[in-house]
């Protein structure tokens, strides 16, 4: 009887440096600029060092999941430049995400500066038909977040977002597994006057859902990166504004089990019991993933309202029905909550 080949561990020597050089430049250069030039405000900090540190000294036997509302084009990296200074070089231990395939990796360069800053390209439906819930990105994130025994066997180095492209494929190495991934659901920069939230997209649903086994969760809000970076920004409109106040709120870890269940629990019913095509387009699917996704971003309201925030009147606002109505525009002004929206 043949063996298969064990699924390769962790990536070269070289990469590896590569990507220490990468996340702990950018990480240094953004809590200088954070705490050097601006404000900070932080509650609950604790709530995620902790993690991380537990995460670094013991079996890390599951993913972490956290999530945030999107204000500005330099929230990821400059938000975690609240990190202290050793967290900034422990790579293994920091942060995964998702990245516009059209910005982050439109040339070689930029795709390995952001591969290296372990960033996953990923279509957006707006710029690409490519995009969407099931591109093979979303595929990395979920591997990611999930055990080694999830892999496929033998895994691809490489994955492809549209068939002829390229890149590396970071879930195919154990030690890339049981990950930490953070999103942004709304997408987009949005910057409303009372720091209101967006719909979330779905995407954060694929992770919750089918995820294995469930991660720990974090809610995350921040506000302030919209004064540093405001949409309606002047000459010189490349560089970020100082003098600022930045505030962020960490919420507490929590299972995925313990907050979602219920809900992953049906939907590996439905997967015992559905096709391929129901999974991904039947209306118990997508219920699920609309519950879910709202469910996530109640956790980011609560922490907005405790930041001091008004309460949202609108409940609707947390449905997708509800900003269909926005102009087919890249940069534009919401009709629904007069925010400034940011597409690219």
């Amino acid at each position: 009887m043949s063996g298969t080949a064990a699924p390769p561990v962790r990536q070269s020597l070289p990469w590896r440096l590569g990507s220490v050089a990468v996340m702990s430049s950018v990480g240094f250069v953004s809590r200088a600029f954070l705490y050097g030039l601006n404000k900070v405000e932080v509650t609950g900090l604790d709530n995620l060092l902790s993690t991380l540190d537990r995460r670094r000294t013991q079996c890390r036997d599951r993913g972490l999941l956290t999530v945030c509302n999107h204000v500005a084009v330099v929230d990821d990296p400059l938000m975690w430049g609240i990190l202290p200074l050793r967290y900034q070089t422990d790579v293994r231990n920091l942060r995964w995400s998702l990245g516009a395939h059209d910005i982050c990796f439109k040339n070689s360069f930029f795709s390995t500066f952001f591969s290296l800053g372990q960033v996953l390209p990923t279509r957006r439906l707006w710029h690409s038909p490519l995009g969407g819930l099931y591109q093979p990105t979303m595929t990395q994130a979920v591997q990611l977040l999930s055990g080694p025994s999830t892999s496929p066997t033998p895994p691809s180095l490489t994955f492809s977002t549209d068939g002829t492209d390229s890149f590396p494929a970071p879930a195919a190495y154990t030690a890339n597994r049981n990950a930490w991934v953070h999103v942004f659901p709304e997408a987009c920069c949005h910057q409303s006057p009372d720091s209101g939230l967006r719909y979330f997209k779905w995407g954060v649903s694929r992770l919750i859902l089918e995820s294995d086994p469930a991660p720990e969760f974090i809610p995350m809000f921040i506000h302030g990166t919209q004064s540093i970076m405001p949409e309606d920004r002047g000459f010189p409109r490349f560089l970020p504004r100082i003098g600022k106040r930045f505030r962020v709120v960490i919420g507490e870890p929590t299972d995925v089990d313990r907050l979602f269940g219920e809900k992953r629990a049906a939907w590996k019913k439905l997967v015992e019991t559905s096709s391929a095509e129901d999974l991904q387009h039947g209306p118990e699917a997508v219920q699920l993933r609309i519950e879910v996704a709202r469910s996530v971003r109640d956790e980011i309201q609560k922490l907005r309202e405790s930041a001091g925030f008004p309460h949202e009147e609108d409940e609707t606002a947390a449905l997708a029905d509800t900003w269909s109505k926005e102009p087919s525009k890249r940069k534009f002004k919401s009709p629904v909550d007069g925010s400034l929206v940011n597409r690219h």
